[in-house]
């Protein structure tokens, strides 16, 4: 939800004439899919990047706007927690070395934050699926950020569930009033540049590649003191941003969601169920651009893969990818980008319609709970996580190089190594809490070092 609004409470023709606007630009949208040369231009990519702030002690540091304020780059920006800011990085060509290049400029903005966090209160930021130092205390209002669009957001999901936010996950029960526990999670996310006519195939490969990717990108396995998921943030989410209230049982997906069918059309198909499905949360009018009201209202429906219309260069498509968790290393993220983006492409060569949506869904929910020892479905099969990871490196190194991206760019290596001594971050978090007696803040201290020294986790000691 990265487009500004100018206030925070809104009256209810408000919420009615936004929704007539979302009607109104959806058959705008269709039009200008329907043009010929629509979004032509060459494959880009992008990434945003969320980060924790902590104090020297590994506890959360709500400070972000002094920490931003004293950067001064229009890169950066604050998110939903005080203690978390984004970084949002310069879209490039695929082709080429486009990971080198996205891990020097990751590498460039952590230590930029870093270094202003240290001059401003000895601490620094930690790239991190979930900060195993938060408590429930750091989930009230004072921990949303002062920004209107935090609050209105905050705001307009209460307006949605009049009931409390419940989170289950395995033993964990929580229950809050707001929209703050979504603040606990912060994410690697990558956009994907994709001509309109080849939406559908690259989408649904994003939808079948994500789950044995993220089997091997676990990095959130703990949260308030628990040994939760792999990635734990894939439920927290969820829950955390559920607006489906006794009211709203009727609707088979949350507001946070992996999604419950293949795409058969083009991006219009999304865009039309998130008007049609999902009741505005921010119903801010003449915001300016193009498609300001549908981009607004997408913006509050967080698919797990997620659609983007941008009216940049005339208007293009993207695919965003969400599920990536931060970290645990600049080297980490790029290796896990190219993973990712190139099972993508690899998988988008192919009809996938035919197959079962279930096992697309299943394999995502398996991989987040159990990693690299998850069972997925594949061709029929069972297979190990771990097994199927490395059996699908060649085809997705296939497809990167054929998308142009250099030889080096495209090894994959890291991701390999990974996998075969089982090193993701969530198991590296799990075996030093253990050896550091459940001590999280000498936990994340010592994940604070490894990460800023640029080592892959895999040879973190």
């Amino acid at each position: 939800m990265g487009q500004e609004v100018d206030k925070e409470r809104f009256s209810e023709a408000e919420y009615t004439r936004f929704a007539e606007r979302l009607n109104d630009q959806l058959a705008e949208l269709r039009r200008l899919l329907d043009r010929p040369g629509f979004g032509a231009g060459p494959t880009t990519i992008g990434a945003e990047l969320e980060l924790f702030l902590v104090d020297g002690r590994g506890r959360p540091l709500p400070r972000n706007a002094e920490v931003l304020e004293r950067l001064g780059d229009d890169r950066l920006t604050v998110e939903l927690g005080r203690y978390n800011v984004e970084a949002n990085l310069t879209p490039l060509p695929l082709a080429g070395r486009p990971f080198e290049r996205l891990a020097d400029e990751m590498q460039e903005l952590i230590r930029a934050v870093d270094g202003a966090v240290g001059e401003l209160a000895g601490g620094g930021a930690v790239p991190i699926g979930i900060l195993p130092t938060l408590g429930t205390g750091d989930f009230t209002q004072l921990a949303i950020s002062d920004e209107a669009r935090y609050r209105a957001l905050a705001r307009g999901m209460r307006r949605l569930r009049l009931e409390p936010f419940i989170v289950r996950i395995d033993d964990l029960e929580l229950e809050v009033q707001d929209v703050i526990l979504e603040a606990a999670n912060t994410s690697w996310q990558v956009h994907l540049r994709t001509p309109a006519a080849d939406f559908a195939r690259t989408y649904n490969g994003a939808q079948l590649a994500i789950g044995p990717v993220l089997a091997a990108c676990g990095n959130s396995p703990f949260f308030l003191g628990r040994t939760l998921w792999e990635e734990t943030r894939i439920a927290l989410f969820e829950e955390a941003a559920d607006d489906r209230d006794i009211g709203r049982r009727f609707r088979r997906d949350g507001r946070a969601t992996f999604g419950s069918d293949w795409v058969r059309e083009g991006a219009y198909e999304l865009f039309e169920r998130y008007a049609r499905d999902y009741e505005p949360v921010i119903p801010a009018l003449d915001q300016g651009g193009e498609l300001a009201e549908l981009r607004l209202h997408s913006g509050t429906v967080w698919q797990w893969n997620r659609p983007v219309y941008d009216p940049v260069d005339g208007g293009h498509l993207r695919i965003e990818f969400r599920a990536l968790p931060a970290g645990p290393t600049c080297a980490d993220m790029a290796a896990n980008t190219a993973f990712l983006l190139g099972l993508t492409l690899a998988l988008a060569e192919r009809d996938l319609t035919g197959l079962p949506f279930g096992t697309a869904y299943q394999n995502f929910y398996r991989a987040a709970m159990n990693g690299l020892q998850a069972k997925l479905s594949w061709e029929g099969r069972e297979v190990l996580a771990a097994d199927l990871v490395l059996s699908l490196l060649p085809e997705a190194r296939a497809a990167l190089l054929r998308a142009g991206v250099q030889p080096s760019e495209a090894d994959l290596e890291i991701i390999a190594q990974r996998v075969r001594l089982g090193r993701t971050g969530a198991v590296w978090q799990r075996e030093a809490m253990a050896e550091l007696g459940g001590d999280s803040e000498a936990m994340v201290r010592r994940y604070y070092e490894n990460a800023l020294s640029g080592q892959p986790v895999h040879m973190w000691r």
